[in-house]
């Protein structure tokens, strides 16, 4: 007997079928004026999670292209309630609780690359400040 290709069955109707998928929806435009504004910082990775793509100085996640839209900062939680009462951030909730130290900043509010600059240094320069992942 010979193997072939294997056929899947038809489906019956009505059926439901799982897919499942490791896709994660960002704005990649977004995530390219990161990575321009991050060029040249030393150690220096990008990672999927979060939803988004995230950018990790050290090993400690600076900046993300949030699948949510906008961008997802890591900030000195110290600095949070001043950030929030000053900009148009808002503290992230994750898993209905709120983060301190971890900003969500709207599509809106980082459209010129002067916006961005100010979420990018804050959150790279966090992210140097604490001890380096290996």
């Amino acid at each position: 007997m010979e193997s072939g290709p294997r056929v899947p069955r038809p489906l019956r109707p009505g059926a439901v079928v799982a897919v499942r998928s490791n896709a994660v929806a960002y704005d990649e435009d977004l995530a390219s004026r990161i990575r321009e504004q991050l060029a040249g910082e030393r150690d220096l990775t990008e990672k999927k999670m979060f939803g988004g793509l995230a950018f990790l100085v050290g090993g400690n996640m600076a900046i993300a292209a949030s699948g949510q839209g906008g961008v997802l900062v890591r900030v000195d939680p110290a600095q949070s309630d001043e950030l929030v009462a000053t900009t148009q951030a808002r503290v992230a909730v994750m898993r209905d609780r709120p983060m301190p130290g971890w900003l969500r900043v709207d599509t809106e509010d980082v459209r010129s690359q002067g916006e961005l600059a100010r979420w990018v240094e804050l959150g790279s320069s966090y992210a140097r400040s604490l001890p380096a992942k290996t």
